[in-house]
């Protein structure tokens, strides 16, 4: 049975931070911008993508707080009945079905918040929409304020519970308050329970492991019991009352005969006679109980319990599974051979060893005593390590024992190398070497003055080449405005000419000069006009007369 691992259940926020979160992220991963000039088609998808995206980011934190927390009708008996002791099985399966109707409240909102949006026909409308539709979702988130923290709370004191794990070999530890089961832990196993010396130092339940019989053991250390009516326990009681009922383990009851716990004998033993009903390994019978006298100041007594309780739970346990059958199946992938082996049984040395362990072997050579000489004796027999090399060849099996030592071609390409060694290599290298030399020899005879008359007559041909080539380029760039149509420019007339024109149809003309004249004046008389706008008083006429 896997162990149930409490301690990865995520933290649950306060209702009004899972708000912030939801809200922030919905801000953060949808669009942020939209304009009134967009098709209303974008507008509408533009607000229902975030109205869909606040349900699915809701979903997923609730579906995940569903998902983590146990369920209590599907968990283990043992830890079903722990839940109940410590949170309330009623208040507990509330607070989870509140989760989940609200998970579908937010889907419900969703859904007809998105239909009516599709009906909208503005961007105000849409927007509307959204927000009432976040706004229920963020109330109904709110109301789950109380079921928020209580989870909360749970999740907490869950993962503070020991891994106990139900189905495997267990030892409890139970008696009334302050009878030394804490100390009794300490010595049998690797934990450091407190010990103190008054009543209920242990308020939960404590657990450790051992090792009997190269197996592991757990061992639970519980809370003091008292002995009253189960209805009137309280909760730490309860909690061993729980592991009592529910784990199939072998039962440490501790009973202080001194009496220096703090209650009478009598009581302790009635008090046994109470819970060994509760027992789930026994049904409430005086079979199988044992009485061991220990002390945790000198340890005498208590590897005796211990190992008793051990082999005690071992048969209890073997004898349930050869009940339901897990011994069959075992047995029937297993072959047990009936048959007694026989009372001789000589060595089986085959022939081809005796052969030549009695022939010998004449290449390997043999130590004094007749036998096979090994190579570590040959090494120190040649020479040591270093000096001997080992033969690998000794043992080659070949058609011609004397073809062992023969030299082996190296062969590459599929040919061999000896093949394509020349004979008269130097001999070549030689001649090539002579021949490169007399070249080299008659190269520097040759005249060199003609190869640079040639050069510099190559280059002047280069350089007249290369300055018609500018002269094009210049050339193309100067005419490069020639290339449109000219603009056609109106002539200027002349007022000389204007003016004889008039007169020659019988007009004054000399209004034409003065009025040129004027057309000059008028436009040198700007600066006079700031002139005359920034003279104060007697120089306003002086300002005119300048303009005119």
């Amino acid at each position: 049975m896997a162990v149930y691992k409490f301690k990865e259940i995520q933290t649950i926020p306060p209702a009004k931070q899972l708000v912030d979160i939801v809200l922030s992220k919905t801000n953060r991963k949808t669009p942020t911008i939209v304009h009134p000039g967009f098709k209303i088609t974008r507008i509408r998808n533009f607000y229902m993508r975030k109205v869909k995206f606040c349900q699915t980011t809701y979903g997923e934190k609730f579906g995940k707080i569903l998902e983590d927390f146990p369920k209590i009708d599907d968990i283990h008996p043992f830890y079903a009945d722990l839940c109940n002791v410590l949170y309330d099985r009623d208040h507990y399966k509330l607070a989870l079905g509140q989760v989940n109707a609200t998970k579908k409240i937010i889907d419900s909102i969703a859904k007809d918040y998105v239909k009516m949006m599709k009906f909208a026909d503005s961007l105000y409308k849409c927007k509307m929409l959204k927000r009432a539709a976040l706004g229920r979702m963020c109330t109904s988130v709110k109301k789950l304020a109380g079921s928020l923290s209580y989870l909360e709370e749970v999740r907490q004191h869950l993962g503070r519970l020991p891994s106990i794990n139900p189905a495997t070999r267990t030892l409890i530890l139970t008696g009334y308050p302050n009878v030394g089961k804490s100390s009794f832990m300490n010595i049998v196993t690797n934990a450091n329970v407190d010990v103190q010396p008054y009543a209920f130092t242990t308020k939960s339940l404590f657990i450790g492991h051992l090792d009997y019989n190269y197996v592991r053991w757990q061992v639970i250390d519980t809370p003091g019991i008292l002995d009253h009516p189960l209805e009137d326990r309280n909760t730490i009681e309860m909690t061993a009352i729980t592991a009592l009922a529910h784990l199939p383990a072998a039962v440490l009851y501790f009973v202080d005969i001194s009496e220096m716990c703090g209650y009478p004998l009598p009581q302790q033993v009635a008090l046994f006679h109470s819970i060994k009903p509760t027992d789930s390994m026994k049904d409430g019978s005086d079979e199988g109980v044992h009485f061991f006298e220990t002390s945790c100041a000198t340890k005498t007594g208590v590897d005796a319990a211990r190992s008793k309780a051990c082999d005690l739970l071992l048969e209890k346990r073997v004898e349930q599974k050869v009940k339901q059958g897990k011994a069959e199946t075992l047995k029937n992938r297993l072959h047990v051979v009936g048959k007694a082996p026989p009372a001789s049984r000589p060595p089986c040395i085959p022939d081809s060893v005796r052969n030549a362990k009695d022939g010998g072997d004449a290449a390997m050579g043999g130590n004094a005593d007749g036998g096979e000489m090994l190579e570590k004796e040959r090494m120190d027999l040649l020479g040591g390590a270093g000096v001997y090399s080992v033969d690998l060849w000794k043992r080659a099996q070949l058609e011609d024992p004397s073809w062992k030592y023969d030299v082996v071609p190296e062969i590459m390409d599929g040919h061999n190398i000896a093949d394509c060694v020349d004979p008269d290599i130097d001999r070549t290298l030689a001649m090539l070497e002579k021949e490169e030399e007399l070249l080299l020899k008659e190269a520097g005879l040759r005249d060199d003055d003609e190869v640079l008359r040639e050069f510099s007559k190559t280059q002047s041909v280069l350089d007249e080449l290369h300055s018609r080539m500018r002269q094009k380029r210049l050339e193309a760039r100067l005419a490069k405005n020639k290339n449109h149509a000219p603009t056609l420019r109106k002539g200027r007339k002349k007022a000389k000419d204007v003016e004889e024109k008039l007169e020659a149809q019988g007009k004054d003309g000399s209004k034409v000069r003065a009025r040129s004249a004027a057309k000059k004046v008028r436009g040198r008389s700007l600066l006079g006009k700031r002139k005359r706008d920034a003279t104060a008083d007697g120089g306003e006429e002086a300002g005119r007369a300048g303009s005119a």
